[in-house]
């Protein structure tokens, strides 16, 4: 199947057309087959809409009549376990794996929400992956690699991950918890997530509960008195749980979680920003990770470049019916890291601004994302146009 922007529909009403249930299974199958990792289902004034995301973009894969709409909602939201009476709010469920399923997805989770043209419906699929399980297998470059096992090997500190929803974060936490469950065995290690994303043997996950009584800064408070060296905790999201965190980098533990911020700078200025003291960030927070997820050029289709000055010009993506003709087949990663030194906490303590610290790092010959993507393009993974998008570079 193939996923463009003019995917005329092949469930038409009128000509024998399946049952919702059917249609329904038939979709997140094919979703599956794609290795799409979210399937959108998204009303208009004339029909519905179904995209999947591959590698990170969203293209159409069908367009539904709209007198299916409804129906086909209704059973997402039957096999989500919602109330399929409301269609006023907001709701979030997950889809039960069927014990004969046997695809590598790992869980489905499912999100609906109201328009002014009926409810859209998101479901995102995780999968197993056998290929990025330890930390050498995620692509970091030597540099970030070299200096991520050495803060796995601390006994107290902060390590933040940054990043967009989709970028790899959970990935990268899972691979360093089992390089510390690997190489230092014996360490009590708890993470605190919402939802556990990814199953880990050894370690004691919890899952944080939406609206219920024991939120992120209540387990968190109590974790502590139950002796864990290194912490998880799946995001940072408001100050009360950011202030518990850095207190606990300070009185020994070792702990990692994620922030939402589009840079490294960016990231320890929201923990200002979140009322936690300068001292107290310059005196927890050993490093600050920050990256994305690129595509990888499919490598049966794609194609060489050639300039007529220099020759040889890198790769192009052609497209073919492995990669559903798109060019690009699988992601990357692309990443920099912000470790703290004199000059860096000096200008914290100094409440300096993001230009100020962007300036420093800039002096100091910090390697940004896109110098990290670089690498990427010279070895013919990935384009430069697709690493300037990532980057948000015009």
């Amino acid at each position: 199947m193939r996923v463009s922007n003019s995917k005329k529909s092949t469930y038409d009403e009128k000509t024998n057309a399946p049952g919702v249930v059917s249609l329904v299974d038939d979709l997140l199958k094919k979703a599956v087959k794609s290795c799409a990792s979210d399937v959108h289902f998204e009303p208009t004034g004339s029909e519905l809409v179904v995209k999947f995301r591959l590698d990170g973009v969203l293209g159409t894969a069908e367009k539904l009549p709209k007198s299916l709409s409804d129906n086909v909602i209704a059973r997402l939201k039957v096999l989500g376990g919602l109330l399929t009476y409301r269609n006023d709010i907001p709701q979030e469920g997950r889809i039960e794996i069927s014990k004969t399923q046997d695809d590598g997805v790992i869980d489905q989770r499912l999100a609906v929400f109201p328009t002014i043209h009926g409810q859209r419906a998101v479901v995102r699929l995780f999968y197993k992956n056998r290929e990025l399980i330890e930390l050498e297998q995620l692509g970091f470059s030597k540099d970030i690699y070299t200096a991520l096992k050495k803060i796995a090997a601390k006994n107290q500190g902060v390590l933040l991950l940054t990043g967009p929803a989709g970028s790899g974060k959970s990935t990268t936490l899972a691979a360093l918890l089992r390089h510390i469950l690997k190489c230092f065995p014996g360490k009590s290690i708890v993470t605190l997530e919402d939802p556990v994303e990814i199953r880990i043997e050894g370690i004691t996950q919890t899952q944080i509960t939406p609206h219920g009584q024991m939120t992120f800064p209540t387990a968190l408070r109590s974790l502590l008195r139950q002796d864990p060296q290194v912490l998880m905790i799946g995001e940072i999201r408001d100050a009360e749980t950011a202030k518990i965190a850095i207190e606990a980098g300070l009185t020994g533990h070792l702990l990692m979680s994620t922030m939402h911020s589009g840079t490294p700078a960016g990231a320890l200025l929201r923990l200002l920003e979140m009322g936690i003291e300068p001292y107290q960030v310059t005196s927890s927070v050993s490093a600050v990770l920050n990256q994305r997820l690129i595509r990888k050029l499919c490598r049966k289709c794609k194609r060489k470049i050639k300039s007529p000055k220099a020759g040889f010009a890198g790769f192009e993506a052609a497209g073919c019916d492995d990669c559903f003709n798109t060019g690009f087949k699988g992601r990357v990663l692309i990443a920099e890291m912000v470790q703290l030194d004199g000059r860096l906490r000096k200008a914290i303590l100094a409440k300096s601004d993001l230009d100020q610290l962007e300036a420093i790092l800039k002096s100091k010959g910090h390697t940004n994302m896109l110098q990290d993507g670089e690498r990427l393009v010279s070895e013919g993974t990935t384009t430069q146009d697709e690493l300037n998008k990532v980057c948000g570079i015009v």
